[in-house]
């Protein structure tokens, strides 16, 4: 048994993988990932980006879009919403063989609504009707205007991936924001069996920030390259306190889907540590990891399949006190890469966009 596959039929997590290329689609890469074990993929603003300007299979479809007179941006949309209603069709028999748990495809909204909640909204519902596929997820970032987004959207009975999560504080609201679209939904006798749900928490860029701060203190410091791994492990502890809660019983009895926890983020920035560091620390049941290519090699090859995810929590509690003691605050570093993600997000977006209006322009 491979080891992505040990990793759901051993310990109930689900490997995806984080990147959508075209070429994936029509050369048979991802229908291999899939037979590999792999169970659902992410893509963001920058996947996208690298992607269509990294060649020229989307110059075809984007010439036919512009001579049309359709806009840059409205081209843009087309590109992608074809790319990823391809991904779900390739994904959905395992999305029926997985009772709809699994074979999921996520799509962003776009970036620069971040911080607008009814404008989020109002794409998520667009979204997700103009994809028109069950196992789409709408990525919504979760800034504290994207929390009302995520409730809206649910009780909407759209399937949300909630993307830029770097703290257990705001991984809390997030699962109570996915909590209340249920109720609401249910409330008004509509169902909710048919509503799936993520929050990505992001790993990498953690101990990248952290571990950066950690360097500047003098002697004894707190340990380098565990504070996206004990916030995790803490995050993961609120998840299953929840789970045992008699709000959830409620909402389990009228079919509702847990929101997993999905590891995010999870190569290594520092070579100084292991490549498959924040897939074999982060494994336990009812979870995802989505890989970037490079360390859904490197863990096939070789990871380690235990359950982790749940072990040394006092441990955890320890170490991330010790950071909030030499003075790095957690609540700072989570803020401070909310507002750099968000910012990526929308330079990659509007970077793309300039490319496709100088394509534009070629072809008129």
């Amino acid at each position: 048994m491979s080891a992505l596959h040990s990793l759901f039929d051993i310990q109930g997590q689900s490997p995806w993988v984080d990147n959508l290329q075209r070429s994936h689609l029509r050369d048979g890469t991802l229908k291999r990932y899939i037979a590999d074990g792999v169970r659902g993929l992410t893509s963001n603003p920058t996947i996208f980006q690298k992607s269509i300007q990294g060649g020229s299979e989307y110059d075809k479809q984007f010439a036919s879009l512009i001579t049309n007179g359709v806009s840059t941006e409205e081209a843009y949309w087309s590109l992608v919403i074809s790319d990823i209603q391809d991904a779900c069709d390739v994904f959905s028999d395992l999305h029926q063989l997985s009772n709809r748990n699994d074979g999921f495809v996520s799509v962003e909204v776009d970036p620069r609504l971040a911080l607008q909640t009814a404008a989020t909204i109002s794409q998520g519902k667009d979204l997700a009707s103009r994809v028109n596929r069950p196992n789409v997820m709408i990525k919504v970032p979760a800034t504290e205007e994207g929390l009302l987004a995520i409730t809206e959207l649910t009780a909407a009975g759209v399937s949300v991936n909630v993307t830029l999560i770097f703290s257990v504080d705001r991984y809390r609201h997030v699962l109570d924001a996915y909590l209340q679209g249920l109720e609401k939904r249910l409330d008004r006798s509509e169902p909710i069996d048919t509503i799936n749900s993520v929050a990505s928490f992001f790993i990498s860029r953690v101990d990248s920030l952290v571990d950066s701060q950690i360097v500047t203190l003098a002697e004894r410091t707190p340990r380098p390259g565990r504070t996206a791994i004990n916030q995790a492990k803490l995050a993961y502890e609120h998840f299953q306190e929840v789970s045992l809660s008699d709000r959830w019983k409620r909402l389990a009895d009228n079919g509702g889907r847990p929101q997993r926890p999905l590891w995010a983020s999870t190569s290594t920035k520092n070579p100084a540590y292991p490549d498959t560091l924040y897939v074999d620390e982060l494994i336990g049941p009812a979870t995802v990891n989505t890989l970037p290519e490079n360390t859904l090699v490197a863990f096939s090859d070789h990871g380690r399949v235990s359950r982790t995810i749940d072990s040394g929590l006092d441990d955890a509690r320890r170490e991330l006190a010790e950071i909030e003691a030499a003075g790095i605050s957690l609540a700072a570093v989570a803020h401070q890469l909310e507002e750099e993600g968000v910012r990526s997000f929308e330079a990659s977006f509007e970077d793309l966009l300039a490319t496709l209006d100088a394509k534009r322009q070629s072809i008129l």
